[in-house]
């Protein structure tokens, strides 16, 4: 493990200094640097959140998982190098499962029920590293978030496909006219909720500004009037087929419906911020009918993932 105690020590001297800096509590500080550790490692506040990336193999059952003394020699060095005691650090083994899967973004995987509070831009999220799939605050959208929030006061939100609300809080708690949080999964949306609450955002008289909307969004956005919104964020999976759904969702395919029907809701002027982690996606600009289109992948990618990225982002202007 010298290898890794290294390397670790080297990254987290730098990363923790830039994030001191910034006043940034959640942040990665590990992403598969040597290839025979395939783990990424994120700082939650004082927790650690560890995942491992199953080798590629055809067949799901010769996946690799890693042993027991394996695994707890690299919470020893984690904790050596970090701070973190072993007992707050978390694992994830990630499989190398199709996405395909009918309702995947949505699978919990335990029930542990480990939930905590976290710190972002002065705002408070609920986390959870156990349970799911992902965490509920996904870190490389740190800086889409800042930007959200420096557009929305005043102005009339949608978020589409809005996981647990991280940027409908930033919305609302930046003074945005109205925020609508739109998803499939009630668990998602009712931790959307809750988000609002730890921000004393949802009161008497407010709450009726922030509608929390259970919805497959590609039927939902054939029901908006048009010119109803002036900012929306939309960040769908690659690929879902949920039962709750009317239709099939691939985002390679669909792409150019979707960001159609948006502009078709937003008011003249108004933005989109569409983002996807399709790695192999190709934005089909000729078929979009857009007074400008922005790539700012490069331009909302945060320090602790420089050169790991594996996603898209696009200011698409009506």
């Amino acid at each position: 493990m010298t290898d890794v105690f290294n390397r670790l020590t080297k990254v987290f001297k730098h990363r923790s200094k830039l994030a001191r800096r910034q006043k940034i509590y959640c942040y990665r500080i590990y992403d598969r640097d040597l290839t025979e550790f395939p783990i990424s490692i994120d700082l939650y506040g004082e927790k650690a959140y560890v995942s491992i990336y199953a080798k590629k193999s055809a067949d799901p059952d010769l996946e690799d998982q890693w042993p027991e003394d394996k695994i707890n020699a690299c919470f020893a060095v984690i904790s050596q190098v970090t701070g973190v005691a072993q007992s707050e650090i978390y694992l994830k083994q990630r499989s190398k499962m199709s996405h395909r899967i009918a309702g995947a973004q949505y699978e919990k995987v335990d029930s542990a029920g480990h939930y905590f509070t976290v710190e972002e831009g002065g705002l408070k999220f609920r986390v959870n590293l156990s349970d799911y799939l992902d965490t509920g605050l996904f870190l490389d959208h740190r800086i889409t978030r800042q930007m959200v929030s420096a557009v929305a006061s005043e102005k009339n939100v949608l978020n589409l496909f809005c996981y647990t609300g991280a940027f409908s809080v930033y919305a609302a708690a930046a003074g945005a006219a109205s925020v609508t949080s739109v998803d499939l999964s009630n668990t998602y949306l009712n931790w959307t909720a809750e988000n609002f609450s730890y921000n004393h955002l949802l009161t008497p008289s407010t709450k009726n500004k922030y509608p929390f909307i259970p919805a497959d969004v590609k039927a939902y956005l054939k029901t908006i009037k048009p010119a109803s919104f002036d900012l929306v964020v939309m960040d769908p999976p690659t690929f879902s087929n949920s039962k709750k759904m009317k239709d099939v969702l691939d985002i390679q395919r669909d792409h150019v419906e979707l960001i159609t029907d948006v502009l078709n809701a937003l008011t003249p002027g108004g933005q989109l911020y569409f983002s996807t982690n399709f790695t192999r996606f190709v934005l089909d600009q000729d078929h979009i009918t857009a007074s400008k289109i922005t790539d700012i992948t490069k331009k909302t990618t945060p320090f602790d993932f420089e050169g790991k990225l594996k996603r898209w982002c696009y200011l698409i202007e009506k």
